[in-house]
């Protein structure tokens, strides 16, 4: 008999969809609070454009091979029975809440971690281009890990038994992965190690990181439900982790320029919580302030990591994603106290097989996104084109011309009001006749 409805749990995670939906717009102000002026529009455009594609593809395909019954038996890929999303309707449930939101739910997870990869090669990707490859790389490997990770008969959920609730693999460590690859199939700007993007407007990077934030909370929660307790330690804990790895990139940026800025900050708390992401509702709040500042601290440290192999990962992708997700796994290893899971870490008594487990996760997700993006980006380029013709940067033209036209017509005004460009007073100070 199919388990009823838990109308508090499908209440929640209808919330917890919206809430992880509303951090592609997130993302996007993020991001293009970062970059240069003129590079704004074309970063929304690629954070946007991910919505668009990959609710598309989900509809279409990959919510049946991410959760469909698994196909050959092998945990790695789902089967062709919800194409198009048939056979779910008003009664079909997962757990005991509606499959219908629990497919949207798990859609966003797919639109934020494609969009993450867009920072790795910010200002120099060709609009096509990186269309086809988001088109692409969802299907050919985001659908795939989220059956390894997400499904119950996934590889890494049973055969393997690793620790990765909310997606440390599948979100956070894959997109680093794939935003590596992707910038060195791009290559590097014209000015790079010459001239560090500086970020044009701190405003919109702190409004981009609120959403983030209230987002996070429903992407850490969402996936808890059934289990007593453990979304409102989740919820708490991505709180304290973001908390302390603002301390912890703060420490790394005073040690190492005598200087703390806002930015600093910012990405501090997008670290903390990438490296809650595993195990949030699984680690006691004491350990989610130990994880949050070490990442921090660590992830200040590895963002520089680019310049020392000559990777032009634009945004640090890889540096807070990629590190960040790598170094929750494995303190989920060390730290998990099996409350929710019922695997325990090496500090709660369960021993080494639990990291080990963690990290064959790692290194296989890790490999497998590194390679196939690398192989979706070569093709892409030789195909329909990766990188703009001009190696430096995209320049927005039309956001240009736009701000071209404004400031003429506003200037057209002010001479036909009688009120040259100079002021109301003129060149000599004195009263200016109408006219």
């Amino acid at each position: 008999m199919p388990q009823p409805f838990d109308s508090g749990n499908a209440a929640w995670l209808i919330m917890a969809a919206a809430m992880v939906l509303l951090m592609a717009p997130g993302l996007a102000f993020f991001y293009g609070g970062m970059v240069k002026t003129g590079q704004v529009i074309a970063m929304l455009k690629m954070c946007f454009g991910c919505v668009v594609l990959v609710s598309i593809i989900w509809f279409a395909l990959g919510y049946t091979l991410a959760f469909g019954h698994d196909a050959g038996g092998l945990g790695v890929i789902g089967g062709l029975d919800h194409v198009f999303m048939s056979g779910v309707g008003l009664t079909s449930r997962t757990g005991d809440t509606p499959t219908v939101t629990f497919s949207v739910f798990h859609m966003s997870f797919a639109i934020v971690t494609v969009a993450l990869i867009s920072g790795s090669v910010a200002g120099r990707a060709k609009m096509k281009g990186w269309l086809v490859f988001a088109s692409a790389w969802t299907l050919l490997v985001y659908v795939p890990m989220a059956h390894w990770v997400f499904a119950p008969d996934g590889w890494v959920a049973e055969q393997l038994g690793a620790v990765d609730f909310s997606g440390g693999t599948v979100v956070e460590l894959a997109s680093g992965a794939a935003g590596l690859a992707l910038a060195v199939v791009a290559g590097r700007r014209e000015d790079f190690e010459r001239q560090p993007i500086r970020p044009h407007n701190l405003p919109l990077v702190v409004i981009g990181l609120a959403l983030l934030w209230f987002g996070w909370f429903g992407f850490n929660t969402g996936s808890s439900l059934g289990v007593p307790g453990a979304a409102a330690m989740a919820f708490v804990n991505t709180q304290f982790a973001a908390g302390a790895a603002m301390a912890g990139w703060a420490v790394t940026s005073w040690w190492r320029t005598r200087q703390v800025g806002l930015l600093d900050i910012s990405m501090g708390a997008v670290t903390g919580m990438v490296a809650m992401t595993p195990a949030a509702g699984d680690v006691t709040p004491l350990w989610a302030s130990v994880i949050g500042f070490l990442a921090g601290l660590t992830c200040a440290f590895a963002i520089s990591w680019k310049y020392r192999f000559g990777v032009d990962d634009t945004l640090d992708v890889v540096g807070i994603h990629g590190w960040g997700g790598l170094f929750g796994m494995v303190m989920a290893g060390l730290a998990a106290t099996g409350a929710m899971t019922g695997k325990k870490g090496l500090f709660y008594g369960g021993g080494w097989d639990l990291l080990g487990k963690q990290l064959v996760a790692v290194l296989v997700i890790g490999l497998f996104s590194f390679a196939m993006t690398a192989l979706i980006g070569k093709v892409v380029d030789r195909t329909v084109g990766l990188r703009q013709s001009h190696a430096a940067e995209e320049h927005e033209q039309v956001y240009q011309n736009d701000w071209d036209v404004q400031f003429k017509e506003i200037a057209d005004a002010l001479r036909g009001s009688g009120i040259d460009e100079r002021g109301p007073l003129g060149d000599s100070g004195g009263d200016v006749e109408p006219g």
